[in-house]
């Protein structure tokens, strides 16, 4: 019991430190660009939120160690922190367009990067992949929000169709299969958030923008419509046990 204290308190002061550093790009940012109310208290909640919610869930996890890889996603979850601070003090005033883009380049670079370093050291956590995956949910909906004040509220709907999906998921549970790994949906994935930096960076004609963010919208919503159509069809299959299945194996193949 003593050592998973030990271990516990450790986790927990990784978790303290990401939110120090958050801060700290705060303060950063603030001096640079005389960042307004709204950025401040976007920034600082999302600080607050971040620790809260991953502190909770290693504790829950049991794990002994954060692990680099979890070391590099809580530094892209800095950096999304920032964009989600700019992003907020955008509606009051105009953050330097260079400073907004640069965070996101860079968040948008490491992404992967985490994921590479869980493999090569045998780190690889359902907390982490998890970790991962709501970061880059939640980058993807800030940018949707700053984007669609140049070309539309329709551009919503790309940052919003995850949350979309985890809300259907509470109504229909089939949803909630896990999907066969997929390299097309990691492709779409990671061109929602380039294309969504090409738009808000503008440095290209309103046109252009407005095309290539309804390719990525299009490419998003064939992803979600193939991976929903394959888990209904699955829904829809009834599991098959050969007759003479030991007893243990029936009971597995129920669960």
């Amino acid at each position: 019991m003593a050592l998973n204290n030990t271990y516990d308190a450790r986790l927990q002061q990784e978790t303290a430190v990401g939110a120090g550093v958050q801060i700290l790009l705060l303060a950063l940012l603030g001096t640079a660009i005389g960042m307004g109310p709204a950025g401040w208290l976007t920034g600082l909640a999302f600080a607050f939120a971040t620790w809260a919610v991953l502190a909770r869930a290693l504790h829950r996890s049991r794990l002994r160690s954060f692990g680099p890889a979890n070391r590099v996603t809580l530094g892209r979850a800095t950096l999304v922190g920032g964009v989600t601070a700019l992003v907020a003090d955008s509606f009051e005033s105009s953050p330097p367009v260079t400073v907004l883009v640069g965070l996101t380049a860079v968040a948008l670079l490491l992404d992967g990067v985490d994921g590479k370093v869980a493999r090569h050291t045998g780190t690889s956590t359902a907390l982490g992949a998890r970790f991962d995956m709501e970061v880059d949910a939640f980058l993807i909906l800030v940018l949707s929000v700053y984007v669609s004040t140049q070309l539309g509220a329709w551009v919503l709907l790309i940052g919003g169709m995850r949350y979309a999906f985890v809300a259907a998921a509470r109504l229909a549970p089939w949803l909630n299969a896990p999907l066969p790994p997929s390299f097309a949906r990691k492709t779409v994935a990671a061109v929602q958030g380039i294309a969504l930096l090409v738009a808000g960076a503008e440095l290209l004609p309103h046109l252009a923008n407005l095309a290539i963010v309804l390719l990525a919208l299009g490419s998003l919503v064939w992803s979600f419509g193939r991976d929903v159509h394959g888990l209904w069809r699955t829904s829809r299959t009834p599991l098959r046990v050969p007759a003479e299945a030991p007893v243990l194996e029936l009971e597995l193949a129920a669960r």
